[in-house]
């Protein structure tokens, strides 16, 4: 019989040992790459963060240079007030316009030391949004000062019906009051103020007579505008009453005692 002998049993797996260091070799490289991409991203996320946190701060310095109103000095003058006794007063009158088409002619009038006395804007609004009239009025009247004002009542005027409006906490300096008259055809808004006049009843009519006083030197194509102002004119009346003219420090008026409507 013959007899077969075993060989040894061969191994199953064999390994080089150069192949298992290219294998270490190739997981640390695939580490190293992916910890650089991870690095790259975190930076461009750190610095997409900071561009996002700078951007309103860029936008708020853009925009009010974008939407600023600007002095119009070739412009002719489209308005004027008759008939105003200055006595020490100084008038300006200033042409402001803004690229969408906007247009504020403003007149200013200030005391024998500079300081302002009164005003009327009249705003013509072309492609922008007019901001909120009560706010700029209060901004105007007193710019350091408290921007709250309140209803004073209504006087009449050859455009209508005006809203008076005075600051809603007195801080016991000079007493001024506002006004206010909003036309829709054509789109045009008349504010402004006085703080001329020893009471009250001498500011209204301060104002009634600044209105009834304004007007329109050219309307150019504007239509409405010349129609706004032709039948105004049929409204006109005189700011002096008849009988022995009443005492007044005021620089507009003749009368202590207007024709009020509505509530004081």
């Amino acid at each position: 019989m013959r007899l077969f002998r075993a060989d040894p049993a061969a191994p199953h797996h064999t390994r080089n040992p150069s192949d298992l260091t290219s294998f270490v070799d190739e997981v640390y490289a695939t580490l190293s790459r992916l910890f650089a991409y991870v690095a790259v991203l975190a930076l461009f996320a750190v610095l997409g963060i900071h561009l996002w946190k700078q951007l309103p701060d860029a936008t708020a310095m853009a925009a009010p240079a974008a939407a600023s109103w600007s002095v119009a000095g070739r412009s002719a003058p489209a308005f004027a007030i008759s008939k105003i006794d200055l006595q020490d007063k100084t008038v300006t009158y200033e042409i402001l316009r803004r690229p969408e088409g906007g247009r504020k002619d403003v007149f200013r009038w200030a005391d024998a030391d500079g300081a302002p006395a009164a005003e009327l804007e009249i705003y013509r609004p072309g492609g922008e949004a007019m901001g909120p009239a009560i706010t700029e009025i209060a901004g105007r009247l007193d710019p350091g000062g408290i921007r709250e004002l309140e209803a004073a009542g209504i006087v009449d005027s050859k455009f209508g019906s005006v809203t008076l409006l005075r600051p809603a906490r007195q801080d016991g300096s000079r007493a001024c009051l506002g006004f206010l008259k909003q036309a829709d055809a054509p789109d045009l808004r008349m504010s402004g103020w006085t703080c001329q006049g020893a009471s009250l009843p001498a500011q209204r009519a301060a104002i009634v007579c600044m209105l009834n006083r304004l007007t329109l030197l050219a309307a150019g194509k504007d239509l409405r505008l010349a129609a706004l102002f032709a039948h105004a004119e049929l409204r006109r009346t005189d700011c002096v009453t008849s009988g022995p003219p009443a005492l007044s420090t005021d620089w507009v008026m003749g009368s202590e005692n207007p024709l009020l409507r509505g509530a004081l």
